[in-house]
């Protein structure tokens, strides 16, 4: 807090800007405003994404968004200011960082499990920990895909060890893209990059990624991989699985909502569309197959396969 007799220097306010009918705030009388984004009110470009009052950026939280499971960023509403004290210095670097944070489009909240402090109790209420997943005596992942623009990329998360994160692209769109490949794909990462010896609990949002691994568990008719559309793919996680199962290791797959504020989900949801839209990421599982290609228009002139 600032001190009353005004000799604190050391102070930074983020604050909602001060309208011109309104009077001057205390802490402005020895400060200085080093950012505000009230020029963002005007003029608009065209196609430009604006709130209902023409600012532009999405750099706020969503009302009631831990009831709702929301962690996408909202439009602001408001101007904000950043005052310093007026014998402070701010390098350039600084404000244009604060001018970039402001002006951010289409992001995400960030997501962490704290299971210390006030967040427990909240945590400890989610859908994974009451299935025993924040208590999981092995490694915790999560993958998720994305689809876009006939392109597929694929993400993987581990929540316990935040550094250990892929994405790739998936290949042979040409043969036309879906959901499910790239889930197979993502979950091919977790794989890969867990130790045989492991045990690995992985979080999916997709049910055919279950069903498709689902006929290669326990016995039952003969499994075949003849006619699977992803069979390079389903083959390369059949035979890790083959290998964790003679170990002894424990895997589990385990469905949850998709965009439900579970951290290792939304990580990797989030991995996965920067591997489609990041043209440094590779691209993996691209062998075409000898299978004829169909394409047409529809009554909306889109391509399909």
């Amino acid at each position: 807090m600032i001190e009353k007799d005004g000799r604190s220097k050391d102070w930074v306010v983020w604050c909602r800007s001060r309208e011109k009918d309104e009077e001057q705030r205390p802490f402005e009388v020895d400060g200085k405003e080093i950012f505000s984004n009230r020029s963002k009110q005007a003029n608009p470009k065209a196609g430009e994404k604006t709130d209902k009052k023409g600012g532009k950026g999405q750099s706020v939280r969503w009302k009631a968004r831990l009831l709702q499971g929301n962690i996408k960023c909202a439009g602001s509403e408001e101007c904000a200011s950043c005052w310093v004290h007026q014998d402070c210095h701010v390098a350039d670097e600084q404000k244009a960082a604060l001018n970039k944070a402001a002006g951010v489009s289409g992001g995400k909240d960030k997501c962490q499990v704290r299971l210390k402090g006030r967040e427990r109790n909240y945590w400890m209420g989610t859908e994974i920990d009451m299935l025993g997943g924040y208590g999981f005596q092995g490694q915790v992942t999560a993958g998720d895909s994305s689809d876009k623009q006939g392109k597929m990329g694929a993400g993987y998360n581990n929540l316990r060890r935040t550094k250990k994160k892929q994405k790739c692209k998936v290949g042979r769109e040409e043969e036309g893209c879906s959901s499910n490949r790239p889930e197979l794909a993502a979950f091919l990462l977790a794989l890969r990059d867990t130790l045989i010896e492991e045990p690995l609990l992985y979080l999916g949002d997709n049910q055919s990624l279950l069903k498709a691994v689902n006929r290669w568990i326990g016995e039952g008719g003969k499994a075949m991989l003849v006619g699977a559309p992803d069979a390079d793919i389903l083959a390369a996680t059949i035979e890790i699985l083959r290998k964790m199962f003679e170990t002894g290791t424990a895997t589990f797959l385990v469905k949850v909502k998709a965009h439900r504020t579970e951290p290792a989900n939304e990580g990797a949801d989030i991995l996965a569309d920067k591997a489609i839209s990041d043209p440094k990421v590779c691209k993996e599982c691209y062998q075409r197959t000898n299978r004829a290609v169909f394409t047409w228009k529809n009554c909306a002139a889109r391509q399909r396969k």
